[in-house]
């Protein structure tokens, strides 16, 4: 039975959750204006995942030519017996949790009942489809906790246990979406919330032929396209923008001297954009481009190097040779 509600409290509720959407909207707007003054013109790749964003990444995955997700799976449900081992009894942490099937995946086949699962996710509709993958899974008592928030800030706020082994879950590739310097950076930060003996579990796409690359970020069916001209949509309705969709392409581009996939959104004709949340108003001219997100591809042995100066040490490493990909577990020093 819900007790009764003041009009007041009512009130200050509502208060406290328009504030929250306007400090986030405020946010958004100040990222934005920053990165598309940049030369060349960019738009950080975590804001891809709004609500229509996220459902089109979902269907994306199940391209043939896509094959991160299933290989993954595969790795898992072989690996997962061992994985389990390492956090039992204990909590596993899942940066990105996309529709949760991953997680449901490892804590259904390494047999980890009881386990405490935190969630890290900016994105509302993932962590609560999430929620529900993780309740359909029978006979195993899953505590789950969300944290609607950047990987950075989630971390930060996890709760202290020094009592329960933590296993840190980074799967898809998305490390992937950090240059160099900047995982290694984000990998000390996992490294810093964890201790010693508490794990990374990290999924990581490898380097294959260009072709084979393409095909998985501009597909034939154009889903890879949609997914990208969101994000202007999204800018549009949030940030009172008058991008217009037909007026940009899709580009996806092989850098192999950087070894990433790179996704851009061209500009075909000469266009004044104006961004009025941003107080931004610039020109674009014909073949200009917005520069949307970065993808690294590495080898196996390129992982480790990485990943093992952050505070870890390779425990151990699968690879799917058929979609080039590797899980590697790492332990905390």
């Amino acid at each position: 039975m819900h007790q009764p509600t003041s009009a007041a409290s009512s009130w200050k509720a509502a208060d406290e959750r328009s504030s929250h959407i306007s400090d986030e909207r405020r946010a958004f707007a100040q990222t934005v204006g920053f990165y598309l003054q940049l030369n060349p013109r960019q738009l950080p790749s975590r804001f891809l995942y709004d609500t229509l964003g996220s459902a089109l990444f979902d269907a994306i995955c199940h391209l043939p030519w896509y094959r991160i997700t299933r290989a993954e799976l595969r790795l898992l449900r072989q690996h997962a017996a061992m994985i389990g081992e390492m956090f039992r009894g204990g909590r596993v942490v899942e940066l990105g949790c996309g529709n949760g099937e991953k997680l449901a995946t490892l804590l259904t086949h390494g047999k980890v009942p009881g386990a405490q699962a935190h969630l890290i996710d900016l994105s509302g509709a993932a962590l609560a489809r999430s929620v529900q993958t993780l309740a359909e899974i029978e006979h195993q008592n899953i505590r789950v906790t969300t944290h609607q928030a950047t990987y950075e800030d989630g971390l930060l706020a996890l709760p202290i246990d020094h009592n329960r082994p933590t296993l840190v879950a980074f799967l898809g590739s998305n490390i992937g979406n950090f240059d160099p310097p900047g995982a290694a950076a984000f990998l000390g930060l996992i490294r810093a919330a964890l201790h010693p003996r508490d794990c990374l579990l990290l999924g990581v796409d490898l380097v294959k032929p260009e072709r084979e690359l393409l095909l998985a970020y501009d597909d034939p069916l154009g889903l890879t396209a949609a997914f990208n001209k969101n994000l202007l949509l999204r800018i549009n309705a949030e940030l009172n923008a008058d991008f217009e969709l037909d007026r940009f392409a899709h580009r996806a581009v092989w850098n192999g001297e950087a070894s990433r996939v790179e996704m851009h959104l061209v500009s075909l004709v000469a266009q004044q954009i104006h961004v009025a949340e941003s107080d931004l108003r610039f020109t674009l001219e014909p073949g200009e481009t917005i520069w949307t997100e970065s993808s690294y591809k590495y080898e196996t042995q390129s992982i480790r190097a990485l990943v093992e100066p952050t505070g870890f040490v390779q425990r151990d490493q699968w690879t799917d040779e058929q979609a080039r990909f590797a899980l590697t577990l790492f332990e905390a020093l």
